[in-house]
């Protein structure tokens, strides 16, 4: 999908925009377009029109809180939040200043999240409100002062985030004595969304055995192979068959870190390609990935992956470049490794599935 909008005076707007700063028009996203639309006035008071639809529209509840959503929705829902703010099952108390600064970098992050999800045709539902057996829902937590620790993880359709990690000090603390080289909201709801669609996508399918193959049997102790990691960390050679060195602890993780991974790739490369940033025109030299890095080089779809996985590898050499000429970390600091690769591929291949498979 990409990230380009105009409004309809012509000015460029962007996803999270409620207002165009050139002609005052009121913004709006519009999740099943894709679109950041200028809208009128609708018919009664509350509602909404935009140019190239019919329908009366309506702003989500969450416009003017803290979340700062900018989404809308049919005016004749009788629901008040919008798809991405019905995902929330708890929320920090507002009432703190700092936890309000938290969740409105929270729910950004996790727009743009659910936006590209209903860009790839994957199932969306709210578990709390939509889909209570197979659904997908959010506690947003914070400490308390002498603890439980909140542990940012993923248990049966439940995404639960550290508030904390949108403190941009606590969370580089955290990554430093993690030894990553990239740790960010956006990439936390990446990661843990992948559990999510392990179990919906992969788990009791004709996926399954192929998953066990690649990625190794998920059917090993978590509990031994976490204890393994945080004694022992990943091995010395782990860089020559994983994405990451989180990826090497379990099947599960390794599957989530590279599920993260070709959202990062997709959404970043197609943004890119919305501003005319087009791979094939830089200047720049790449080993590209043929078809014995596949997974299935005979997949319908492999000479499409290997383009997007290439052209990604263009693009991060000039965007890591630019990075470092202004004096920050690269943008993306991780190579890839032909294992790697075959497991992205197999990630596209169940992200495609699933929009061919209503049952999923």
């Amino acid at each position: 999908m990409s990230r380009s909008y105009r409004c309809r005076c012509g000015k460029p707007v962007f996803f999270d925009n409620t207002l165009c700063l050139a002609c005052g028009a009121t913004l709006g996203y519009l999740p099943d377009e894709g679109r950041v639309a200028a809208l009128e006035a609708g018919p009664q008071p509350g509602t909404w029109t935009t140019s190239g639809r019919a329908d009366v529209l309506k702003l989500c509840g969450n416009r003017h809180s803290p979340a700062g959503c900018n989404w809308l929705m049919y005016a004749a829902n009788p629901k008040d939040l919008c798809i991405a703010c019905r995902l929330n099952r708890t929320i920090p108390d507002v009432q703190d200043a700092d936890n309000a600064r938290y969740w409105g970098r929270i729910e950004g992050a996790k727009r743009r999240l659910t936006s590209q999800l209903i860009a790839l045709g994957l199932p969306v539902r709210s578990k709390l409100h939509d889909d209570p057996e197979r659904g997908l829902m959010f506690d947003f937590l914070r400490s308390p002062p002498k603890g439980p620790q909140v542990m940012t993880g993923h248990a049966d359709g439940l995404i639960t985030i550290n508030v904390e990690e949108a403190d941009d000090a606590k969370r580089e603390q955290i990554r430093h004595a993690m030894r990553e080289p990239y740790r960010t909201l956006l990439g936390h709801f990446r990661h843990e969304v992948g559990h999510y669609y392990w179990d919906r996508l992969v788990w009791n399918t004709r996926w399954l055995e192929p998953f066990r193959n690649l990625f190794g049997d998920e059917r090993a102790s978590y509990a031994d192979a976490l204890k393994r990691n945080y004694e022992q960390g990943p091995p010395a050679d782990w860089a020559h068959s994983y994405i990451s060195s989180y990826a090497t602890m379990h099947p599960w993780e390794d599957w989530a870190e590279t599920w993260a991974h070709y959202m990062h790739v997709v959404d970043t490369l197609a943004t890119a390609m919305g501003f005319s940033l087009d791979p094939h025109n830089l200047e720049g030299h790449i080993e590209p990935f043929g078809p014995d890095a596949l997974y299935a080089p005979d997949d319908p779809n492999a000479t499409r992956f290997l383009e997007l996985l290439n052209g990604w590898l263009e693009i991060v050499m000039v965007l890591n470049e630019m990075a470092r000429s202004m004096g920050q970390p690269d943008f993306y600091p991780f190579v890839m490794c032909k294992p790697a690769v075959a497991k992205l591929q197999f990630v596209q291949m169940v992200v495609l599935d699933s929009r061919s498979n209503p049952e999923l």
